[in-house]
């Protein structure tokens, strides 16, 4: 039988150190995910307050605008078109969608609940993908899909390590209890 050393302590065994591409790696993918996370955030910034960037200040949330209203009501196409329309400007799903924004771009920059951000943002960027198919400059590849694939490497790297709260969160008794909460 033989035994595999991993780069975590265990009894006398020293971890390895750490090379200069790994530190890079780990860098750059701590750079995306607050980037990202930055992303998410400012849609949620800009549909609350109505800066004016994707959302007027007449459409502001604060001020009675819809979030999901003008997008999916008029900016979808193909065949999810009707599922989108139905939902459009319903309370329940601008809640949902700007909880949503906030809570993975707060989990993304803070480095926290790295595999819940990844899942759920998965799911909105696969559901923003599927409002307009086909893409507009692809048969089937966008951005959406794009990001959603970085959030799953995000979470799969342990990104919230690097220059976040990760390490922390990981350490909590609820997280400890509950991993998938990791």
């Amino acid at each position: 039988m033989t035994a595999t050393i991993e780069r975590t302590t265990a009894d006398n065994i020293a971890p390895a150190a750490e090379t200069t591409r790994e530190k890079a790696t780990r860098y750059v993918f701590a750079g995306l995910r607050i980037a990202l996370g930055w992303i998410f955030l400012w849609a949620f910034v800009d549909k609350l307050f109505g800066l004016g960037h994707a959302t007027p200040a007449k459409n502001a949330w604060l001020n009675g605008g819809s979030p999901t209203k003008g997008f999916l009501a008029f900016g979808t196409a193909g065949p999810f078109e009707g599922f989108y329309h139905g939902i459009a400007g319903a309370a329940w799903a601008d809640w949902l969608f700007m909880l949503g924004l906030l809570g993975i771009g707060v989990a993304l920059i803070l480095g926290i609940g790295m595999r819940i951000a990844a899942v759920t943002g998965g799911l909105l960027l696969v559901m923003m993908w599927t409002a307009v198919l086909p893409p507009e400059n692809n048969p089937f590849m966008d951005d959406h899909l794009i990001y959603a694939g970085l959030l799953a490497a995000l979470a799969l790297v342990g990104a919230g390590n690097t220059l976040g709260l990760g390490r922390a969160w990981a350490k909590l008794p609820i997280v400890t209890r509950l991993p998938w909460l990791r």
